[in-house]
């Protein structure tokens, strides 16, 4: 089926999800390597294309409007599917290398995997690998179906059926965006005042998810979700709109917290630490690249 016009280019389009990730049309423009006036110049033609507001520029500082943010969140599809046919093609130029697939969760993917894949690199740079990205129960899957050969997920317990490796440590925060009253308070927010306010929230399935449902379960209590988004970006995007607070891991945020777009916000009566690991099929054999990926990564294999 022809795509109807006009259609977005990728270049606005990542550059939209980089201001939404970094801040800033200045920041967004030095991670693409252009100019700001460029790179406003995109936005404002992205903007045209899709006869939409993405950007509030009225005080003097882009933020995503809420219009914006939703469209960062659809085009997280899009740069998966261009992805896999990007990978797709370089495994055409590649054959008769060696092959590692992967799959993780999508904040491990976006902040731990990179310095992995370039650790493993410089001992086996003739492996070719490719990554898909879904929350940890999606991976959990991919790993039990041979759809990938390792998987990094989170959460706060090993997972059924699978062999397992600890690879790092985090935990959740609350966070909210500086004109939030929560910003300037004191005390810290209790269990029970969390479970009542709505949240900005990662779909059912998530590991940032799993993690303050189960906290908040212990304590008899649930969570309230205010609205459900796919990826970290998205989320961090409407609470820096004003959107509302939200649980995300301490990784994710903080770059955003040290520039000062985000604030975390003391919690209290919750245990929101989580264990990042690896994950493999216990009865299927484990490949050169993929043993030497955990090793480097400090899974002591059997």
């Amino acid at each position: 089926m022809p795509l109807a016009e006009p259609v977005p280019d990728l270049i606005s389009l990542d550059l939209l999800r980089s201001v939404a990730d970094l801040g800033s049309i200045r920041r967004a423009a030095a991670a693409h390597t252009m100019s700001q006036p460029a790179a406003s110049m995109r936005l404002r033609s992205l903007e045209r294309t899709l006869g939409l507001e993405l950007l509030d520029r009225s005080s003097g500082r882009a933020r995503l409007t809420p219009t914006g943010s939703a469209v960062v969140q659809w085009s997280e599809a899009v740069f998966t599917a261009m992805g896999t046919l990007l990978l797709g093609t370089a495994s055409l130029r590649t054959e008769g290398r060696g092959r590692l697939r992967l799959g993780a969760s999508l904040t491990v993917a976006e902040y731990l995997v990179p310095g992995w894949l370039e650790q493993l690199r410089t001992v086996a740079p003739d492996v070719r690998v490719s990554l898909e990205m879904g929350n940890s129960h999606q991976v959990a899957e991919w790993v039990e179906a041979g759809r990938v050969d390792v998987g990094f997920v989170e959460g706060p317990e090993d997972v059924d059926g699978l062999g397992c490796g600890v690879v790092d440590r985090d935990d959740l925060v609350l966070v909210v965006d500086p004109s939030h009253p929560w910003a300037r308070r004191r005390r810290p927010v209790g269990a029970r005042e969390l479970a009542g306010t709505p949240l900005v929230m990662r779909e059912v399935g998530s590991g940032t998810r799993e993690v303050l449902e189960r906290a908040l379960a212990g304590l008899g209590l649930g969570v309230t979700p205010l609205v459900e988004l796919g990826s970290t970006t998205a989320i961090k995007a409407a609470v820096e709109s004003g959107h509302g607070p939200a649980i995300l891991s301490r990784l994710a945020v903080r770059i955003d917290v040290a520039d000062g777009r985000l604030v975390v916000v003391p919690t209290e009566d919750l245990d929101l630490e989580r264990s990042i690991r690896a994950i493999w099929a216990r009865g299927r054999r484990l490949g050169r690249a993929a043993r030497t990926l955990l090793t480097g990564v400090g899974v002591a294999l059997p």
